[in-house]
């Protein structure tokens, strides 16, 4: 079982994310922290994606258009798919809904 842990985002921070770090800083620091918390599990993939750029992925399609139509609040966070959180994320949801998911797999 693989988790995937996406970040959307933008090199430009969000205008209600004052002091917040950058989507890109946000992404680096889950993939530092991750797996720190869960180092009995490897099998994760970390993906960032830039919401100024095409992609051709139908998912990522729906979660750009999200956050570009200001419903969401980027950086945003989706672990397999589900949205987790948005804005300055709390690693604290992160862990939770990670702990989820290898717990629904064990």
């Amino acid at each position: 079982m693989s988790i995937t842990i996406a970040v959307y985002g933008a090199e430009k921070i969000c205008s209600s994310c004052i002091n917040a770090p950058s989507s890109k800083e946000t992404f680096d620091w889950i993939k530092a922290a991750v797996p720190r918390k869960f180092p009995n599990f490897d099998d994760f993939e970390y993906v960032y994606v830039d919401i100024f750029k095409q992609t051709n992925n139908s998912k990522e399609q729906n979660w750009i258009d999200q956050i570009q139509k200001d419903n969401l609040f980027y950086p945003i966070i989706v672990i397999d798919d589900q949205f987790v959180c948005e804005g300055d994320p709390r690693i604290k949801v992160v862990y939770q809904q990670i702990e989820q998911r290898i717990n629904a797999h064990a």
